[in-house]
């Protein structure tokens, strides 16, 4: 493979695998589906194929695989063993403050699972037109159908979820001020800090998967929210472990950290209108290992607890 061969293969990676993440929520799968996509792209390039845009032709095929894939994840998550949240990545919105931004809303847990509810292919019409930008006859081709049903796709799917659709804090500087107070009231068992930062009808969804012991379903007000927050920091800030405030998913959000700096869970808030209104933890091993190295308290008190 030649050089320039290389080059734009490696420069398809990013937008691919953009594409195919919000198509399927996992970092895993979208991975996957990313060597596929630069592996059926290099195959056509060494045939000579004709390929009027390599942006758009590895669109079709990481969208066409994506989809394939969420019809048989659909059919997993029937059994998955409590609350379902995507898997999460961690972003840093200082390599490219503006296109974070511009991006933060499309990548947020709390989007990824609106998406959830709409078919595949509404699914795939919605975000390449309204995040990435593709015209009705490129999502067409990509998706297959005409260009009539394509918008037909991308309306239904955008009233779908357009009055459920997550408002977040528009000020960085506004959500990074409130999130630093929640953890600090988190950390220090300040119950009455800790509700008066969170909105009246916050909730809390954890996400174990059935591997470590984690809410069996989502808990809603500012009052139980609150009090099992604080629990959960007394219990892990009696182990030794410690949060690190990072961004997950373009949101404010937290690594839960063992004493030895292994990682237990994630944590992402949704704040909008000045308050906390939603808390994710994702502590399932199988969905944060691409993250950083596993801890040992997580399995420790699934032992115990058992």
């Amino acid at each position: 493979m030649s050089d320039r061969h290389s080059q734009w293969l490696e420069d398809l990676r990013a937008p691919t695998f953009a594409i195919a993440y919000r198509m399927l929520g996992s970092v895993a799968e979208a991975e996957d589906v990313v060597q596929e996509t630069l592996l059926r792209v290099h195959r056509a390039l060494v045939a000579e194929e004709r390929i009027d845009s390599l942006r758009a032709y590895a669109a079709t095929i990481a969208t066409r695989l994506a989809i394939d894939g969420l019809r048989s994840a659909r059919v997993r998550r029937e059994t998955y063993v409590g609350e379902w949240l995507p898997e999460p990545i961690v972003t840093d919105p200082a390599s490219d403050p503006g296109r974070q931004a511009e991006m933060a809303d499309s990548l947020s847990l709390a989007f990824l699972v609106l998406l959830e509810s709409l078919s595949p292919e509404q699914r795939a019409a919605l975000l390449l037109r309204d995040v990435f930008d593709y015209g009705y006859d490129e999502i067409a081709e990509i998706v297959g159908t005409s260009e009539v049903n394509a918008r037909q796709l991308a309306t239904r799917a955008r009233r779908h979820v357009g009055e459920r659709r997550p408002r977040f804090e528009a000020a960085r500087e506004e959500r990074e001020a409130l999130a630093e107070r929640f953890f600090a009231a988190a950390r220090e068992g300040d119950l009455a800090g800790l509700e008066a930062l969170l909105a009246q009808d916050v909730v809390l969804t954890g996400d174990g998967g059935g591997k470590v012991p984690a809410l069996a379903r989502s808990l809603h007000g500012r009052a139980r929210v609150a009090r099992t927050l604080v629990a959960w920091m007394r219990q892990g800030v009696r182990h030794g472990g410690t949060l690190r405030p990072t961004d997950v998913n373009g949101q404010p959000g937290a690594l839960v950290l063992d004493p030895d700096g292994g990682l237990i869970g994630v944590m992402a808030l949704d704040i909008a209108d000045g308050q906390i209104q939603g808390v994710r933890s994702i502590v399932n091993p199988e969905k944060i290992g691409h993250v950083g190295r596993l801890g040992e308290l997580r399995a420790l008190l699934g032992r115990r607890r058992a």
